[in-house]
C-alpha cells in the first residue's frame, strides 16, 4: 500500500509540474502576443477654406396668405372663379343672392326721393316764413335718415359680392353653386407667391452674427440642383424659452411660383470671412459623450522596442459640415494621415493595415442617387 500510495503521489507530482509549465508557458505567450493589424483607409489631412456658414430647416411662407370668407350669410347665386386660378385684387370670386337686398334698395331710394322732394319743398316754405324751424328740421333729418337707409342697403349688397383682397394664386374651391353660405363660412385659400417668405430659427448663441440685409441661400430635395437667393428682412425681438432660438425671416424673390407656403427648405447663411479647416470625412469622427476624436496614423514602438504602424487617439473640435465633410477647427495639422473609416474598432496604440482600395464618401456637395 506505501509502494503504491508512493508511485500515486509521484505521477501526480509530475503532471502538476508537467501542467504548470504548460500554464506558464500560455501566460508568457499571451503577455506576448499582438492582435492582427486592423484594417483601415487613410487619408493626409490638408488645410482647406472655408466660408463661416449656418445651416438652418427653414418654412416657405406667403407674404399674404387668407382663406377668403363669406362676410355675410346667403345662397351662392354665382362663381366667377377655377381652383388654382391667378387673380388680380378686386376681382369678382362669388357672388351671394341678393334678390331681397335689391327689393329692399328700390323702397327705400323711393322713400329717398320722397324724404328729398319733401325737403325741397320745406326748404322754400321755410324761407317764405310758411312753416315753423322745427318742421324744416324734421324735413332734413328725414330726408338724411333716407339716404343712410339707401347707403346702408348698397353696403350690404357689396358686401354679398366677395372679391380677392390681394393679387395670387387660388386654391381648391370649397363652395358649391347655390349652397347656403354661413357668415364667416371659407370660400377658397388665396396666396401670393411672388415675393415669399422664409422662416427659420437660429440658436442664440449665433443670433449675434445675423444681420438684416444679410444674403442667404435656401434649396430644397423637391427641386434639386435649384438655389434660391434672398435677403434676412426680419428678426424676431424674443427668444423662444423652449428652444433658445430666435426667429429670422427672409424674403427672396418667387417668380416662378416654384417655393409654395408650407414647403419644407434648407437655408444656408453665410457668416463672416472664410475660415481655415481640416475637411475629414464624417466617418472619420469617433463621437464620444467625452469629447470628439480622430485616430492618426503613425510609427509606434512596441514594448520590446520594435517599430510598428499604430495609431494616436487625437481630441478634436469640430465646426461646422458640409456634404460628407466636417471641418476640424484644431487637433489636427496639414500632413498628418487620418484614419477614415474602421475607427469603431481602434483603440490608442492599436496596430493597423492601410487598405485605400475602397474609400468612404468625401464630398462636399454629394447628389445620393435616390434623391
Amino acid at each position: 500500500m506505501i509502494l503504491t500510495l508512493g508511485v500515486i503521489l509521484v505521477l501526480l507530482s509530475a503532471l502538476g509540474f508537467v501542467k504548470f509549465k504548460q500554464v506558464q508557458s500560455a501566460i508568457a505567450a499571451g503577455s506576448s502576443f499582438q492582435p492582427p493589424p486592423a484594417a483601415v483607409t487613410s487619408l493626409i489631412a490638408h488645410q482647406e477654406q472655408w466660408l463661416g456658414t449656418l445651416n438652418m430647416i427653414g418654412t416657405a411662407e406667403a407674404v399674404h396668405g387668407v382663406t377668403v370668407s363669406a362676410d355675410l350669410a346667403g345662397i351662392v347665386d354665382r362663381i366667377s372663379f377655377e381652383s388654382g386660378q391667378a387673380v388680380r385684387q378686386g376681382d369678382v370670386l362669388v357672388e351671394l343672392d341678393t334678390r331681397q337686398e335689391h327689393a329692399q334698395l328700390a323702397s327705400l331710394e323711393a322713400q329717398r326721393d320722397l324724404a328729398q322732394v319733401n325737403f325741397g319743398r320745406m326748404e322754400e316754405l321755410v324761407k317764405a316764413g310758411v312753416i315753423s324751424r322745427v318742421e324744416y328740421d324734421q324735413a332734413t333729418a328725414q330726408q338724411k335718415a333716407t339716404a343712410a337707409n339707401v347707403a346702408e342697403i348698397q353696403a350690404t349688397i357689396a358686401r354679398k359680392t366677395i372679391r380677392a383682397p390681394f393679387s395670387g394664386i387660388l386654391g381648391i374651391r370649397k363652395v358649391n353653386l347655390g349652397q347656403y353660405l354661413a357668415g364667416g363660412g371659407a370660400i377658397v385659400p388665396l396666396q401670393s407667391l411672388n415675393p415669399i417668405y422664409v422662416n427659420f430659427g437660429v440658436p442664440q448663441q449665433t443670433a449675434g452674427q445675423i444681420r438684416v440685409g444679410r444674403a442667404l441661400h435656401v434649396t430644397t430635395e423637391d427641386l434639386a440642383g435649384q438655389a434660391f437667393s434672398g435677403r434676412v428682412t426680419a428678426i424676431d425681438s424674443v427668444i423662444d424659452e423652449t428652444t433658445r432660438n430666435i426667429q429670422v425671416q427672409a424674403t427672396f424673390s418667387n417668380p416662378e411660383g416654384k417655393l409654395r407656403p408650407g414647403m419644407f427648405v434648407q437655408v444656408e447663411v453665410a457668416l463672416g470671412a472664410p475660415q481655415p479647416v481640416i475637411a475629414l470625412p464624417t466617418s472619420a469622427i469617433n463621437y464620444a459623450p467625452y469629447g470628439d476624436s480622430v485616430y492618426i496614423i503613425t510609427d509606434l514602438k512596441d514594448p520590446k522596442g520594435q517599430i510598428y504602424r499604430g495609431v494616436r487617439q487625437q481630441f478634436v473640435k469640430i465646426g461646422a459640415s458640409r456634404g460628407d465633410q466636417v471641418a476640424i477647427i484644431s487637433g489636427v495639422k496639414p500632413g498628418d494621415e487620418v484614419v477614415t473609416s474602421g475607427v469603431f474598432k481602434l483603440r490608442n496604440g492599436a496596430s493597423v493595415q492601410v487598405n485605400n482600395k475602397v474609400q468612404p464618401g468625401n464630398n462636399p456637395a454629394p447628389k445620393p442617387e435616390d434623391s
